[in-house]
Formats: structure tokens, sequence, C-alpha cells
């Protein structure tokens, strides 16, 4: 039998005392943990419905605009600059004049919407907003899913081709992104087929609203290349940027459509999400624990009611490193040593797992699915270079 002791000494009372307040601390730091870990899972998870415009706009004229320094701002190249919630877009290119806490860059055009009184906006990757900017012919298309029609630009090569590129595009962005690509493929004679996918604000909506890091989205590219096939494609090229990387890396090892798919361009991909995810993670401070509980999240069926995903989400599946000897198709992989979104560790790591078929442009400074922006000529030639080695 065990008796109750109830400490009479000072010291007693002061263990009890302690062992209380330690005792409620750490379920205070659990329950705070396991919080920052249903945060960060659903952030991953869950189209954000709008950006943040972190840039003041200090000053602007008719050819000029100064920003708040940043380094976004503070990038060369060329990009977008979107205003006003969205409603307002305009295009910036190279630097003029730099101080510690301004920049002016060369304004070259307002798209929409107008400058005057506006004070935020924030920089993207976009440069073109439709195919009419490439000044080339362009057809509205519709890709069948399983969910429903996905809308598509399709735009055809110079003479007619049985060589297409199917574009996709990165997590909280739309079809947009992939334009940049158009001109360096239609030169090497590829018809383009710019797709939308499941949650991205073009194509239908899952059932969850949820984005499953490719593990679901690649249903809408196998589509795509069903698509392409039907309508005369006889090899087909996928890019993707970023979770879109991610997505056509799933097509070519779980579809059974994978052998009409003859290389895979990867812009800025995600090869490996637990990589990516421990590194965005390490961005907001979180602690491994948190990190590593939040991975656990998106992976359980039984937490469905605190992701809001209808299924689970198998990370391992998505490591292309560890899976690399089931690829079997040439793949030019761009990427940024300094991404600041997706490190390029897992895209290093598949060049060295498989130096027979990657072939590895890394850049350096440009920032995540920037490349472009930041040095179109290298960009474009490593394509065209790459083309020129994989054609017939």
């Amino acid at each position: 039998m065990t008796r109750n002791v109830r400490p009479h000494s000072v010291a007693g009372r002061m263990i009890v005392a302690t062992a209380i307040t330690t005792g409620s601390a750490l379920a205070a730091v659990a329950i705070t943990g396991g919080v920052l870990s249903v945060v960060f899972a659903r952030t991953i998870l869950t189209p954000p419905k709008k950006r943040d415009e972190d840039l003041r706009i200090l000053a602007h004229d008719a050819t000029t605009v100064t920003l708040s320094a940043s380094t976004d701002a503070m990038m060369p190249g060329l990009y977008s600059m979107w205003f006003a919630q969205n409603a307002g877009h305009a295009r910036i290119g190279e630097i003029i004049t730099v101080s510690p806490t301004a920049v002016t860059r060369e304004l070259l055009g307002v798209d929409r919407g107008s400058l005057d009184g506006v004070t935020r906006a924030r920089v993207g990757g976009w440069f073109y907003l439709h195919p009419s900017d490439l000044g080339v012919e362009w057809d509205d298309i519709d890709v069948d899913t399983e969910l429903g029609p996905a809308p598509a630009w399709l735009i055809p090569a110079v003479a007619p081709s049985s060589r297409w590129v199917i574009g996709v595009h990165g997590r909280a962005v739309r079809r947009e992104e992939a334009l940049r690509a158009v001109p360096v493929f239609r030169q090497a004679g590829f018809t383009s087929l710019l797709v939308s996918y499941r949650n991205d604000g073009d194509a239908p909506s899952s059932s969850d609203y949820r984005y499953s890091l490719g593990d679901t989205e690649w249903k809408d590219v196998e589509a795509a290349v069903q698509y392409a096939s039907a309508h005369g494609a006889r090899e087909i090229i996928l890019m993707g940027w970023s979770m879109g990387g991610a997505t056509v890396l799933q097509v070519v090892t779980r579809s059974p459509l994978a052998h009409l798919v003859a290389g895979l361009v990867l812009e800025s991909p995600v090869v490996d999400w637990i990589t990516a995810l421990h590194y965005q993670g390490l961005a907001h401070r979180l602690p491994r624990p948190v990190r590593v509980a939040a991975m656990d999240l998106l992976s359980r069926r039984w937490s469905r009611a605190l992701t809001g995903l209808a299924s689970p989400i198998d990370l391992k599946r998505l490591d292309l490193v560890a899976r690399a000897h089931e690829l079997d198709i040439p793949i030019l992989l761009l990427h940024s040593d300094d991404d600041g979104f997706v490190p390029p560790t897992a895209s290093r790591a598949l060049a060295v797992a498989r130096p027979d078929i990657v072939t590895f442009e890394e850049f350096d400074t440009a920032r995540h699915t920037r490349l472009w922006n930041y040095d179109p000529d290298r960009w474009n030639s490593a394509i065209s270079r790459w083309l020129h080695r994989l054609a017939p």
C-alpha cells in the first residue's frame, strides 16, 4: 500500500512547487510546438489568397521607379511589379542607382492600373502576362482532367511540329510563369502547352482545396500529356518550375503515359520535399521537432482534421534523390545556389546520383524561379544547347 507523503518542510514544498511549475512549462511548450506544427503544415498546403506587398514605392516618373531597398528590389534583371493588391501591374528593368535605403530602376511600362498615389508593391518573377505579349499566335483550350476542364494556352510552333513542351508552373502562381520559356522552345521547333492544375486558381479545385505538393497534381499534367499525344505530339518535354518540377517528376515515375515523355527541364525544382520543408522551417526559426511534427501531420491519415487534406501525402514517394534509379530520360536541371526558398541541395544530389542523364546548370545570385529574370541569355542558351543534344 502506498502512503501519501505531505511535504512538511519548506524544502519539500519548494520541490513540489518546482515540479508543478516545470510540468506546466513542459506542457505549455508541447502545446505551443503542436500548434506551430499545425500552422506550418496548413501554410504549406493552403493556396494563399493574397500576397504581401512588402516594398514601398518612394517615387516614380514615366521611365523610372524608386523602391525601398530589399533583396527583391535590388536583384539585377527583368521583373514584374504588382501593386494595388494585384489589380495593377508594371514591368521593371535594370538598376539605375542604389543607396542604402532605396533603389531606382527602369520602368519599362505599366500594363494595368496607375502608379499615381500608390505606395506599396511587390516584385514577381513573371514578366509576361499573356501569350499576346510574345507576339505569337495562341489558342485558349481546355485539358480534360479527372476534376473537370483545366484551362491551358496552346502556342503552336512556327511550322507544324510533333515536338511539344508542356510548361508546369509552381506553387502559388499560375501558368503565366511558364510564358518565358515559349521563345526558346519555339525557336527549337516546339509547340508549347502551358497548363493549369488543381487549386491554382484557374483549374478546378479539389474537394479539400489543398496542395498535395505534386502527389495528386501530377494527374492533371498526365492529362495534358494525353492531350498532346492525341493532337500529334511524338516527342514531349515536360518543364516544371519549383513545385511544378516535383509534379513532372511524379509524372515520369508514376504515370502509364511516362513513355511518351522524352525529357525534363526542371527550374528551381523541389526534388525532395523533406529537404525543402526543413529549409523553409529553419527560415521561420522553427525548431527541428516542430518541423518533423509538421511533416508527420502531412503524412498521417488521422491528422486530416488538422491539415484539411483529403488524403495524406507520401513525402518519401516525392523524394527523387532516393528514387533516382527510377529515372531513365534526359534531364536539364537549372538551380541557383542562392535560391532563398528551395535549396539546391537535392538538385546537386540528383545530379551526382545520375550524371548519366542529368545536365546540371547551377546559377549564382539568382533567386527562386528567377533564373531567366536574372540572366536570360544564359538561361536560354542552356535550354537551347540541351535541346540540340536531345534532337533526333
